[in-house]
């Protein structure tokens, strides 16, 4: 007998990597599950690297095989230039778990998707509205229907839109923004992993710069994605507002700019303003509900570890959910505790990687010199902004 579609025993908000992974590994175990997912909106592309390290989780979802290759292209390793000119390369071919991706996050997201309805989860296109607790139910009204299930599962992204309406708040490390663009390609590039003859580089490449970071890969349809990394205050100063300010300040780099020159590439017609920032969701789960992926925790980009994150935690959240319903008081504090662990890791290794980078006495850099993610008595963590506390120099856009 069909359940209604209204009343699931779980509901996931968030069509993502997240809630795929929750929405499926609830589902592997008997759940009636509802995936809400928002309409992608046309025109937005978000390119993504994805570490060997996530093959294993999405073989253990069984979605490994379903990804078409159009969403992803491969990626060899990574060149970077940070703490010195040289540039110096990671090789992912010899690993364990072989080439990573980079991945057009739209079609990516949509394999999966498939994949969840193919293991029998229920889609919803739509948006949770509002969220409260009656009876020992959520009810939620999802676009213009209401839904009444057990359990929640929030993965609506960095701001956490389900949790914080159940009282969790977003604590913020730092106002990271990347600026983006699409670059095309006019003359082929190089094949091999490292760029040595006629097909496309098959590695990311991260420059630093006195106003933050550049970073540049593939897209699998064959261009590249450029995107100049700094604090939001920073913008403006940094010449980043205007596609011209940022083709200057491209100029200026030196692999950046080399790679780019080998394609007579031109300045591109627009940018985008995509939020990078580092924050963690306090709490992180409740009795009945579980953040999962950037509604959990948000990390900063130059760890490349967005994705992989984000299917682990869903696959945490829904196990979390799993024990609870099976009569586990605790298995909610011991996800939390778990996200937080994870992230308190993230930022100490993090701070190691921006103290390697010591030329530069410019306020991106000093700001990360300082101690970073210890909470105070209020639990809140330290900013990375300027002692006077200076409003954002741009306007983030929005991704999930």
């Amino acid at each position: 007998m069909t359940r209604p579609r209204s009343s699931p025993d779980v509901l996931v908000a968030g069509g993502g990597p997240a809630g795929v992974a929750a929405a499926l590994t609830l589902a592997s175990q008997g759940a009636d599950v509802v995936l809400v997912h928002s309409a992608p909106v046309a025109g937005r592309r978000v390119l993504e690297s994805l570490s060997p390290l996530a093959r294993p989780l999405l073989q253990g979802l069984g979605v490994l095989d379903r990804l078409p290759s159009e969403c992803h292209a491969p990626c060899y390793g990574n060149q970077s230039s940070w703490g010195g000119p040289a540039l110096t390369a990671s090789d992912f071919l010899h690993g364990p778990y072989g080439a990573g991706w980079h991945v057009d996050r739209a079609p990516f997201d949509a394999a999966l998707r498939r994949a969840a309805r193919a293991a029998g989860v229920r889609l919803h296109t739509g948006s949770v509205r509002s969220v409260a607790r009656h009876g020992g139910r959520w009810q939620a009204t999802v676009s213009r229907t209401v839904m009444t299930a057990p359990y929640l599962v929030d993965a609506t992204g960095a701001r956490a839109r389900l949790a914080r309406r159940l009282g969790a708040r977003v604590v913020h490390t730092d106002h990271l923004v990347a600026v983006a663009a699409e670059v095309p390609l006019t003359v082929p590039g190089h094949d091999g992993p490292y760029g040595t003859g006629g097909g496309p580089e098959r590695t990311s490449l991260v420059e630093s710069t006195p106003f933050g970071w550049w970073y540049m890969a593939p897209l699998p349809s064959g261009r590249h994605v450029v995107m100049a990394v700094t604090d939001a205050d920073l913008v403006a100063g940094a010449g980043l507002r205007t596609p011209e300010g940022w083709w200057a300040a491209l100029a200026a780099t030196r692999h950046v700019r080399a790679r780019v020159a080998a394609h007579h590439t031109t300045a591109p017609p627009c940018l985008r303003v995509l939020p990078a920032g580092t924050s963690r969701t306090l709490p992180p789960a409740g009795p009945g509900w579980a953040a999962a992926g950037d509604a959990a925790a948000v990390t900063d980009p130059i760890a490349a570890r967005g994705i992989t994150h984000a299917l682990a935690t869903g696959i945490s959240a829904a196990t979390a959910l799993i024990e609870e319903a099976d009569g586990d008081p605790r298995a909610q504090d011991r996800y939390a505790a778990l996200v937080g662990a994870v992230h308190d890791e993230f930022l100490c290794a993090r701070a190691t990687c921006y103290r390697a980078e010591e030329r530069w006495d410019t306020p991106f850099w000093t700001r990360r010199r300082t101690p970073a993610g210890v909470m105070n008595d209020q639990g809140q963590a330290p900013r990375l902004l300027l002692p006077a506390e200076t409003g954002p120099g741009a306007t983030p856009g929005s991704s999930h």
